[in-house]
């Protein structure tokens, strides 16, 4: 009975493990409406975070990944897309603590949180790594410092 509790386990995890992104109409920072299910980066890996101005867990993830993100750029051909879970006022702060910070992500925002609920989030930060073929690889909720270096290594593995 365990053998077969475990295969289903993990036919259900695999599943997850190489689904689609979902199609949730988000904006830019420019507020241009974007289709989440047409995310995408050229054949190459990318990874999405999402944060909200408010979470100190997500800005030093998002802080750590920024001090390797143009090495990383150069050589895997990664990009990462933040997605902003900010609602009401605090809206208004995500575009200055983007330009602040320097960060030279995409930003999307998900004021309405419908896309964090499409991909099952629950907390944040969340981060997912989608492969060249826009299947999400690998989810991982929460931040501890020094873990960005397992989002280079996943991307790696990727490329080859």
């Amino acid at each position: 009975m365990r053998k077969v509790l475990f295969a289903a386990i993990l036919i259900l995890v695999g599943c997850n493990a190489y689904a689609q992104l979902p199609s949730v109409q988000v904006k830019d920072l420019d507020g241009k409406v974007v289709d989440t299910s047409t995310l995408q980066n050229d054949g190459n890996p990318f990874v999405i975070s999402f944060f909200a101005t408010w979470c100190k867990p997500c800005l030093r993830e998002l802080k750590a990944i920024n001090d390797y993100y143009a090495d990383w750029q150069d050589e895997t051909g990664m990009k990462l897309i933040a997605v902003s879970i900010d609602e009401g006022q605090n809206v208004s702060r995500v575009k200055p603590l983007v330009e602040g910070q320097g960060f030279e992500y995409e930003v999307l925002l998900d004021t309405n949180q419908e896309f964090k609920r499409a991909m099952g989030i629950q907390d944040i930060p969340y981060l997912i790594i989608v492969d060249g073929d826009g299947n999400v690889v690998e989810t991982r909720n929460g931040y501890t410092e020094g873990s960005e270096s397992h989002i280079i290594d996943k991307i790696r593995e990727l490329k080859r």
